[in-house]
């Protein structure tokens, strides 16, 4: 698990050599459009796709299912809930451990769905898209499971301390699995409205293809923002033993909002469009200029999706006046990431990766290639040639150039010259920080390890974990692009559900990218012949 992330006050970065980054990316921009052949000989997009939905089978807890494609695993978490008399069998374990945090599966769920709306056709074509289906589902069937009554949400099973005190797969798991809940007297608007996001997102998704499981979804979802909304409060403070863990820096009035936009988008009711107009300054929707994104931080995600909306939708003049304050502020972020602000910009590494902090810094690149890939589109969709940042105009193919390399920095385009994708590539980490990937598989030994035992014999081991846990997006290297693989290393070497969900979208569109445009060269060399 990660430690939850900084302060706001923390959030603005600076950086140098906004010339030269600029020029980079116009660059870049330039070669993508050029050398798509190059590029697809450089990495596989789409093998990358698959190897990110696998990753999630691997983070399954519950009874899995028959046709589970990580066999290393077992059935785990099997009685979850039962102390308390609720059925919480299933959903993910978030990182290296095997505590079910509410709060970051809700967010990793809602970018596997924002990505299969946006990309779905994409992930289909690369033949994905059941597996990103199933990656969402069995996160949602969970979320129904532990929305036992319309103002309680069960929104955590285990906890840090006890689970970290052992080192076990989960299979053998012998720590304690007390749940915790909230309601009416202990609220929790964020993570209450996180998954309440992910529900509508997610019933988005199922529309076609289950009508009933959609509309299921849509229900939870309501419900689930009336109870944050009306009962209001952060979930830390109402459950503690997630406040070293995954604590609720920003706030829940980023997740209201959240909740409210994809309940918007999935019902078209005008009065979810009313409450983000109506609370955009109160709750600082357009006030706060990010420069990160993530499962603490939504703004700058809210920002671009009500840009999004912005351009699909009839609103008021009054409704458009607020919207385009929200656009404004995702702009920002956008402008932060290209190096084109004057004075607020995100840190690159000498090598090109986008810079936000530390511990686990991959989840902020591969959320940021998300929405540039996102609000290219958008550009592209509004008609707008070039985007007007502070530093000077940029065109939508260097957002899409920016998320190219960031991606690819994460596949192996790197000083290091190591994938951050574990299973991709013939160098990846080979010890990372995860408890069931590094102890013999229970498939190959079912002899019982005990709590103080894997740390004895497995965590302290020097060579490589006996299984890889494939598609896993690791913490990655530190500001100056330096990596140390080491079990221990958890900063770097650990991975999380919500560092990879947000690439599945992403890889999709770039492998689409780089087939159309290795068509159309194919194309002009016939016509040339």
């Amino acid at each position: 698990m990660v430690i939850g992330s900084m302060k706001k006050e923390g959030r603005q970065q600076r950086s140098g050599c906004r010339d030269l980054l600029s020029c980079f990316v116009s660059v870049a921009a330039v070669l993508w459009v050029v050398l798509p052949v190059a590029a697809a000989q450089a990495f596989d997009y789409k093998d990358a796709l698959s190897k990110s939905l696998l990753y999630f089978e691997a983070q399954r807890s519950g009874r899995l299912p028959y046709g589970q494609r990580v066999t290393w695993r077992g059935h785990s978490g099997l009685t979850d809930g039962l102390q308390q008399g609720v059925d919480l069998v299933g959903g993910y374990y978030d990182a290296g451990d095997h505590v079910k945090f509410g709060l970051p599966m809700a967010f990793t769920i809602t970018m596997l769905s924002w990505s299969v709306i946006e990309y779905g056709d994409e992930i289909a074509a690369a033949g994905e898209y059941h597996h990103a289906l199933e990656a969402i589902k069995w996160g949602t069937d969970y979320f129904i499971k532990a929305h036992t009554h319309p103002y309680v949400l069960w929104a955590e099973v285990g906890d840090g301390d006890t689970d970290h005190y052992c080192w076990q797969r989960p299979e053998d798991m012998t720590t304690p699995r007390q749940a915790y809940k909230i309601d009416t007297e202990n609220p929790g608007s964020d993570v209450a409205g996180e998954t309440a996001a992910a529900m509508a997102a997610a019933s988005i998704v199922f529309r076609e293809s289950d009508a009933h499981y959609s509309h299921l979804l849509l229900h939870h979802a309501r419900k689930l923002f009336e109870f944050a909304d009306k009962h209001r409060g952060k979930y830390d403070s109402s459950i503690r033993e997630a406040k070293s863990y995954y604590p609720s820096w920003s706030g829940y009035e980023d997740e209201l909002l959240w909740a409210a936009l994809w309940l918007h988008k999935a019902t078209g009711t005008p009065q979810y469009m009313e409450y983000v107009v109506s609370n955009g300054e109160g709750f600082g929707g357009t006030g706060w200029a990010m420069t990160e994104f993530s499962w603490d931080a939504k703004y700058a995600g809210i920002q671009i999706l009500a840009s999004k909306l912005l351009s699909a939708g009839k609103f008021s003049a009054a409704q458009r006046h607020v919207l385009k304050q929200y656009e404004s502020k995702g702009e920002h972020y956008i402008c932060a990431c290209l190096n084109k602000n004057n004075g607020s910009n995100l840190h690159r590494t000498p090598g090109g990766m986008l810079f936000v902090r530390q511990w686990n810094n991959m989840q902020y690149v591969s959320s940021a290639a998300f929405l540039l890939i996102a609000y290219s589109d958008y550009l592209k969709e509004a008609r707008r040639d070039v985007l007007r940042c502070p530093a000077g105009a940029v065109r939508p193919q260097e957002l899409v150039a920016l998320a190219t390399s960031q991606v690819d920095y994460i596949l192996g385009a790197n000083p290091m010259g190591i994938s951050y994708m574990v299973g991709y590539g013939h160098k990846y980490p080979m010890q990372v920080h995860h408890r069931g990937s590094s102890i013999v598989s229970y498939k190959r030994s079912k002899g019982f390890i005990g709590c103080m035992q894997g740390y004895y014999d497995w965590y302290g081991r020097r060579g490589q974990n006996p299984n890889v846990v494939t598609g896993a997006l690791v913490g990655g290297p530190d500001s100056h692009d330096r990596f140390r693989d080491h079990r221990g290393n958890y900063m770097q070497t650990e991975a999380c559900t919500y560092n990879t969900a947000p690439l599945v979208g992403v890889l999709a569109k770039l492998h689409q990218h780089v087939q159309e445009m290795t068509t159309s060269s194919s194309l002009s060399y016939l016509e040339f012949a």
